[in-house]
């Protein structure tokens, strides 16, 4: 995933607004501290997450990837992509998100476990739940009224990607 970011690249130290970097229980603080970490960082346990705000590695990241088939077409209403990586054990800790949009996020590799809690308006007829997703799974979620937190299941390290819709 490093060698589609260029040397310089916003994303790379979260310059800007739209540059947010989630180092969760880490002691990361930049995208390019998580690329250039040793082979004994790696093995040891971790989970990020981060807003890919670089045009140009968007334009590479979406040469991979397509909306989803059951969205309509005019449902994307942003360029940034969101990823998550880590080592089995570890996700995010239980949250709403305060971003524009509903998302949705693709599983690409390993396996992560999403546990939902209903927003308050709907807690006493709705129940909480989880769901596994595998590679290749999508979970489309109003993450903004969903409480939700996810732990990556035993395995292979995971890596996420998804994006807001409309």
């Amino acid at each position: 995933m490093m060698d589609i970011y260029s040397e310089g690249s916003r994303s790379l130290e979260h310059l800007g607004e739209d540059c947010l970097f989630f180092p969760y229980v880490t002691e990361f603080r930049s995208l390019a501290e998580v690329f250039n970490m040793t082979k004994e960082r790696s093995e040891r346990s971790w989970y990020i997450g981060w807003s890919n705000c670089d045009a140009e590695t968007s334009h590479i990241l979406r040469q991979h990837y397509q909306r989803p088939y059951f969205l309509p077409e005019t449902a994307e209403s942003t360029h940034a992509d969101w990823i998550f990586m880590g080592t089995p054990g570890h996700g995010a800790h239980m949250h709403i998100d305060h971003v524009i949009n509903p998302s949705w996020q693709g599983q690409v590799k390993g396996f992560k476990r999403w546990h939902l809690q209903p927003p308050p308006e709907c807690l006493y007829e709705c129940q909480s739940f989880h769901v596994d997703v595998h590679p290749g799974d999508i979970i489309v979620l109003d993450t903004n009224k969903w409480y939700h937190k996810t732990q990556i299941l035993p395995g292979e390290n995971s890596i996420t990607i998804g994006s807001e819709y409309d």
